[in-house]
Order: C-alpha cells, then structure tokens, then sequence
C-alpha cells in the first residue's frame, strides 16, 4: 500500500505541477497567476475539491499518466465561496495554451452538469489559446457542448466568466452565453478573430488589447460588465458580486443584517437642481438611500448614460436601474436600452427586486440611432420591464416624458408601485417643447415672445407637467418628501415580498433582439 500511496503523490505533483517550473514562471512574469492559484485566491481556504484530476486525453498506457498534457489544460472542481457552494473551472495557460480539446471541454462539462443538478453557480477562469487544432472537429465538439449547457442553465444558476487572458475565436461565445463577464486591464483579450487576420482581410492594423482588451469591451462593446486593474482586484469584485446573488432561480437571495446609510439623506433635498436642466449624479442618490451606502455598479463605463447595479435595502438584495442626468441627460439610446434591458432580465430570473430611479427626457434623436434600430433597442426594454414579475418599483426624481417615461418602468407595464419626488415632471415632453405647440400663437402674436414663451413654459409645468396630475389618477400612488425616500422603499419591498403573478402558458415570449 505505501508503495501505491507514493506512486498516487507523484501523479498528483506531476498534474499540479502543470505545464512546469518554466511555463510557470513565463506565466508569472506576464502578472498572471497559474490556474491553481487563481482557484485558491477565488474559494474558500481549504475549500477546493478538485474532479476528474488524471483525466488525460488518448491514453493507453496507466504509466503515461500527468505526463503529457497534464489535467488537459483545465483544473476542475468545487468548493465554496463565503460558505456558499460553488462549481469551478479554471483554464491552465501552462499546459498547451490552456487549449480546449475533447477532454478538457468534458471536464468542464462535468462540472456544468453538477451545478445544474445540485443548483450552485458555476464560474469559468478562462485563459486559453482556443481550440486544440490537432483535435480537430472534436475540439469544435466540446466547445458545442458547452454552448449548449450555457443556455440551458441560463436563468436556472448564475453562470459568471472571468477572462484572466486571451480567449478568441468560438471560445468566446461561452462567456457571451453566460450572466457576466469580468476581464483584467492589460492581460486578458477578447475576439472572434485577432489583428493578424483582421490585417490579412481587410488591411486594418490594430493591437490586441485596442481590439479586445478590457477597457475595449467594457466601454465600447458593452460585451463585459467588470474590469479590474489586475487579478486580485478581479477576484475580490467576483466575490462581491456572489455575494448579492443567490445560488439558483428557486432559492433567496442571501439575507445580511440591515444598515442605515452612510451618507446623509437630509441632502437628498438639494442633490437634484431646481434647474430641471442642470445635472447631477445619479449614484449620489442612490447611495443615500440603500445599505451602507454600497453599490456594485453593473456596466460601469459602458452606456454611461443609463446606471445598473446591486445593492441591499433591509439586508436583502436589489437590482437598482438609475438614469444618469450628468451624461447626455439621462436620455436612453441603443446601448443604454440594452444594457438596461439585460440587467432586469438577469434580476427577474434569480427574483431579485427592481428600484428604478427615474430622469429621463426622451430617446436620443438622430439618423445614427434610428439607422442602428433604436426602435428596436428601445422595444428590448419594455419587453424586460413588462415581462418581469419580481417586485418593481418606480421612483421618478425629475423629468419623466413621452414614451421613456413608459419605458421606465411605468405603472402601465405593470411595476408595483410608483413614488414621485415633489419636482417630478411626468408628461409627454418637456415643457419647452409642449409650450411652442400648446401656445404657439400666443408666443407669437405677443409684444416680447421670448417672455411670453418663458412664462407659457412656466405655466405648462405647473399645470399640466407635475406629479399631482398623475398622482390624482393613480399612475403615481404617492408623491413623497425625498428624505423619506429609504423609508417608503423598505416599507414597500416588505409589502411586496410575496408577490405572485400569473402570465399566460407559453414556451417562451419572443423578445425583439
């Protein structure tokens, strides 16, 4: 037996070991981890239970075993994170480029198919080459079976993607699939094809990371929804993030002792201008009203007219849906309809509440937006809201006019609740604009049209554009003082917190993509 019990610890040190000393140092050299200290970092001290540790692809000979290809480019396993169980893979960029062949793709399928099953998210570290071309159709293969459980456990368990290094061509369509997807400034890539192809075919020249870097996809594709500066900072906000998210579609989120804001809510009376056309932040708001004063911004530089993120009111988890006043006012666009629209669809399937604050004046106008399919885009974001039925509630701050404001979660597409600020103006446009049709010959047969137009806008916003018109038919059901803000949203998630819908029987809806 101790005979057998050596040989079992040198096989092990051969498959920990990887690729070797020296591709473990190349590895360190470019501020990357090894697959198993990016595991360590991410789980639970002592938590990691590794699966299929000698799998090995073509093997015929037992003697053969960790040697070539050792674990097949892939640590796979389970542990837990904050005491939460969690399914894990992590591709290891010392053993073949972390290139996916047969058995490296049913190794991760593996642990896929054990989070569905015992109903735990499942988190990818990818770091690979792509495909193992010297497998051929078979590598191809593996990546379809794992295209296939992404969207199958689409909306069952959380399924999070952390790109720790180049993931290109189909291998970056498991990360797509997947909820969120966090990359690493200056040494992970994302792309379908890279800068050697793209200059072959179309004669464009770009680097790696202009292409598909962290700062590329978090700010101008919108494909991921975190960055981190490097890996440590990458996995901290990876744990954060679980920490709002329960483990499948059927379970609570995790419940954490209530805090009261840090920041003063007395100053929510002065944070929104008077001015209704002078800015503000948003997350100013925000903060001084959910637990603690903490938010974890969803989408942080992408579409940064529009805000997403978690947050906790009374200990629980919320999805909080802001428009942003200080970039281009607020107003929604293609991308901010969809990353809205993302983000609600991903807080309805694990039945975590929406508080959407809203300021908005319009859509974008503009050839750009209407070519790009605006109507489209926007459709994506009533289709969310109406389809959704976890609790909803509106909170409209200032501006609220036409077909945006239906689109921020109006009453009619069904949210529970609607609370309006006194300075709320709810109407189908802006003042300015309804006064030069509403009054249009009295400004101009008067003696000075510009003050009578400045007086009729005056008098559109008074009469017919302030909360208490709504109010009065029950499209807003109370107009509140905003340091009470906090109060009225605990009160109304407690009310709402069993809240049940019936819809009709259907496969699935058919969402305007």
């Amino acid at each position: 037996m101790e005979d057998k019990l050596n040989l079992l610890q040198e096989r092990r040190k051969l498959v920990e070991m990887g690729g070797g000393e020296k591709r473990i140092d190349a590895q360190h050299q470019k501020g990357k981890q090894t697959a198993r200290e990016r595991l360590h970092a991410f789980l639970d001290a002592d938590s990691f239970v590794e699966t299929d540790v000698f799998v090995q692809t073509g093997l015929d000979n037992a003697d053969d075993v960790g040697k070539s290809n050792p674990g097949e480019g892939v640590v796979a396993g389970y542990g837990t994170v904050n005491g939460r169980p969690v399914y894990v893979y992590a591709q290891d960029f010392t053993v073949a480029g972390g290139s996916l062949g047969e058995m490296h793709a049913a190794k991760i399928c593996k642990v896929m198919d054990l989070a569905m099953k015992t109903g735990a998210p499942c988190i990818g570290l990818n770091d690979s080459g792509g495909a193992r071309i010297q497998e051929g159709v078979k590598a191809l293969n593996g990546y379809g079976e794992i295209f296939y459980r992404n969207t199958i456990a689409s909306g069952v368990i959380p399924q999070i993607s952390v790109i720790m290094g180049p993931c290109a061509g189909g291998a970056v369509y498991s990360p797509a699939i997947t909820d969120f997807i966090f990359m690493v400034e200056n040494t992970s890539q994302m792309f379908i094809t890279g800068p050697q192809v793209i200059k072959a075919v179309t004669g464009e020249e770009v680097s790696s990371e202009d292409l598909g870097g962290a700062n590329t996809h978090n700010t101008t594709s919108g494909v991921a929804h975190f960055k981190a500066a490097d890996e440590t900072e990458c996995i901290d906000k990876l744990r954060e993030l679980l920490s709002y998210l329960p483990s499948n579609n059927l379970e609570d989120t995790p419940a954490v002792a209530s805090e009261e804001p840090t920041l003063d809510a007395s100053e929510l009376v002065t944070l929104v201008p008077d001015n209704p056309n002078k800015p503000y932040d948003v997350r100013e708001i925000i903060k001084r009203v959910v637990d603690g004063s903490k938010f974890l911004e969803v989408h942080e530089t992408f579409a940064q007219n529009a805000v997403v993120g978690f947050a906790r009111l009374g200990g629980k988890s919320v999805g909080i849906i802001g428009n942003q006043a200080k970039v281009m006012a607020g107003v929604l666009d293609i991308d901010s309809s969809d990353k809205i629209a993302r983000f609600v669809r991903f807080c309805d399937c694990f039945n975590i509440p929406l508080v959407t604050f809203v300021d908005v004046p319009g859509y974008l106008p503009g050839v750009t937006q209407e070519y790009g399919g605006i109507i489209r885009h926007g459709a994506k974001l009533l289709y969310a809201y109406s389809e959704a039925t976890v609790p909803k509630i509106s909170v409209i701050l200032r501006k609220a006019y036409g077909g945006s404001y239906i689109a921020m979660s109006a009453r009619c597409l069904r949210a529970d609740l609607a609370l309006a600020w006194p300075t709320a103006e709810i109407a189908v446009m802006g003042p300015e604009g309804a006064a030069n049709i509403v009054y249009r010959r009295e400004i101009e047969n008067a003696d000075d049209p510009a003050a009578e137009r400045a007086g009729r806008v005056q008098e559109y916003r008074d009469k017919y554009s302030n909360p208490y018109i709504a109010a009065a038919r029950g499209w807003v059901d109370d107009v509140i003082d905003p340091r009470e803000t906090r109060k009225h949203l605990l009160k109304s998630l407690e009310m709402l917190a069993n809240k049940q819908e019936d819809r009709p029987r259907k496969k699935h809806g058919n969402i305007p993509l």
